[in-house]
């Protein structure tokens, strides 16, 4: 069990390593192409952002309807954000 808590350590940036570990998880299992979703952390601005780039057609399965899906993938990044001591924004990019 350690040791997966080692390897995500070491993949993230910045100390958002849960925070992007968990939106990657929640967003692969939402669309039809997980092999085609990317997340590159910005942390140029005020806050950092996560950018979040999915495969053609997916991007209305992660917005859903009236974007409540979004707004709750947006939710549950920054709880994991907050286990790591920090604010993460979530943005979804064509």
């Amino acid at each position: 069990m350690s040791d997966a808590v080692d390897d995500t350590e070491a993949e993230g940036a910045s100390g958002f390593a849960t925070a992007q570990a968990v939106l990657g998880y929640v967003v692969r299992q939402l669309v039809d192409d997980p092999d085609a979703v990317s997340i590159e952390l910005d942390d140029r601005g005020r806050r950092p952002v996560l950018n979040v780039h999915v495969g053609p057609g997916d991007m209305g399965r992660v917005i859903g309807k009236r974007g409540r899906v979004a707004q709750s993938i947006r939710t549950v990044v920054r709880a994991a954000a907050a286990r790591d001591g920090g604010d993460v924004e979530v943005e979804f990019l064509d």
